[in-house]
């Protein structure tokens, strides 16, 4: 019964199908049943909860697997720049392309003047709750050396396991880095235990994120719920060009990176698709960019071949630092916000806006959902825009953004593990190899003459043994019997009512 149940989970949480048949169903009860919404939030937090506790030390073990492999292939250091550079570049690109198509359709700027006014008051409440809050305006150097004592931290942790028990993955990231280069340096006869204990810990850590991943359509059906019942249809109506823009061009990016995959692969585009479908589906209805690790890695090496050092390095690194959705979500933002104000904007103003969403993406490394959100005010600060307008539109509307955005940078992850793989034997056609070099051994039965007389002559006292034990059996049941009596001229009355 449990495995039935688990199996039909899988088979829902890796359907498009059945995921938006959970959606559907928890916005439904969200509307009708707001009462649910309140505490469905609560399976969110659960699930989160179990994909940080198991992803966090994926994250470190699944660093120092491909730090290993990578310092292993030939030409690792040009590798490593090539990683850099191309990280960059797609972020930066992504940023750019939300600029300009910003630029060029002006979403927030054909808005109404009843659209204007309901918006404007959503802005003019969360900037007065911000007005009551104690802010230190007097005291810049004090909070310029909090800043940096902060951002020092987070990168260059003092105490690796409080890093890792509050999930600042800058610093968790960086120890493992800095772990696996010293430890690829120690010969193999000296890492072998350690290099088996690390394999172990990393199969059980994805299993249970495996396992946990099932439950995806259930977050799905509770979130659905919760996002109905505690957000005005207004909001989403008057944020609709923003958030019809933003999915736009997040599927239209993500279908240039699938393209890369494609061309470096040289696989048929619906094979790509095929493989990446469960990482995909995982990246849309979850919340947390770590949770289709295991399930890339898979896709990514052993399906699509690629090289499965690289994929072990790249994927959690640019689950941390290579967030090309968040880019397009900055800059899209921050256009919206000014068109928003009736701000136009030139030709250096958008270099800025494409500038600044690049570095804040980089900057949020390490945040998801809400804390992401907040990075919008970095790009905004720079036009001098006020900075409410983020935290009151943004928030409101961000569980619809989330998936889109988390899709996009894994499959902007998944085109830089295709170009860097470049020129590196296929894992997927090394295995494949593999299989059809060695055949399947065949079983030989091959005996002396010695041999079968032993055997026989076993056989037969095996025999003997077992009717001589039968015999014994018998003799003792008729021993212990008693004989039956036979009385003449006595018909028992069951016998004389049977006819003849």
């Amino acid at each position: 019964m449990e495995q039935a149940r688990m199996g039909f989970l899988k088979k829902v949480y890796g359907s498009l199908a059945g995921l938006l048949a959970c959606l559907v169903a928890g916005a439904m009860v969200g509307k009708f049943v707001p009462e649910f919404g309140d505490w469905a939030s609560v399976l969110a937090q659960l699930y989160l909860g179990v994909i940080g506790m198991a992803a966090l030390p994926l994250l470190v073990v699944a660093t120092f697997f491909g730090l290993r492999q990578t310092l292993a292939l030939p030409q690792p250091g040009r590798r490593g720049l090539m990683l850099v550079a191309l990280a960059i570049a797609l972020v930066a690109s992504c940023a750019a392309v939300g600029t300009l198509v910003a630029a060029v359709v002006e979403p927030g700027g054909s808005q109404d003047q009843a659209t204007r006014a309901y918006l404007g008051g959503m802005v003019q409440k969360a900037g007065s709750e911000a007005g009551d809050a104690e802010m230190l305006l007097n005291e810049d150097v004090p909070q310029a050396v909090a800043a940096r004592e902060s951002w020092i931290e987070d990168f260059f942790p003092s105490n690796f396991f409080r890093a890792l028990a509050d999930g600042k993955s800058l610093g968790i990231l960086l120890c493992a880095i800095l772990f696996g280069l010293a430890f690829a340096t120690l010969t193999r006869d000296r890492n072998t235990a350690l290099t088996g204990i690390f394999e172990a810990v990393y199969r059980a850590l994805e299993i249970i994120i495996s396992r946990v991943n099932m439950f995806i359509p259930v977050l799905v059906f509770s979130m659905a719920a919760f996002f109905v019942a505690r957000t005005d249809g207004r909001t989403i109506a008057a944020m609709g060009g923003f958030i019809g823009w933003f999915v736009l061009l997040a599927l239209v990016l993500s279908a240039t990176a699938l393209a890369i995959v494609r061309k470096q692969c040289d696989l048929p585009m619906q094979e790509v698709i095929g493989a990446l479908k469960t990482p995909m589906l995982i990246s849309l209805t979850s919340a947390s960019t770590t949770a289709s690790i295991p399930d890339t890695i898979e896709a990514m090496s052993s399906k699509l071949g690629f090289s499965r050092g690289i994929v072990e390095l790249v994927t959690p690194i640019s689950s941390v630092f290579m967030r090309g959705g968040s880019a397009l979500y900055f800059a899209l933002a921050t256009v919206f916000v000014a068109n928003l104000y009736g701000r136009s904007l030139g030709p250096q103003e958008l270099a800025m806006v494409a500038a600044g969403a690049s570095l804040a993406a980089f900057a949020s490394a390490g945040h998801n959902s809400v804390a992401n959100v907040g990075y919008t005010t970095m790009v905004l600060g720079m036009l001098q825009l006020p900075t409410e307008a983020a935290l009151a539109l943004f928030l409101a509307i961000d569980l619809i953004c989330e998936g889109p955005r988390n899709l996009l940078t894994l499959l902007s992850s998944c085109a830089l593990m295709s170009l860097v793989s470049r020129g590196l034997p296929s894992e997927r056609a090394a295995a494949a190899d593999s299989m059809a070099a060695v055949p399947a051994p065949a079983i030989r039965f091959a005996f002396t003459r010695t041999e079968l007389l032993v055997g026989a002559g076993g056989c037969l006292a095996v025999v003997v043994l077992v009717v001589l034990l039968g015999v014994g059996v018998g003799l003792k049941r008729g021993a212990d019997t008693p004989s039956p009596r036979v009385t003449v001229g006595m018909v028992h009355p069951s016998f004389a009512r049977m006819p003849a």
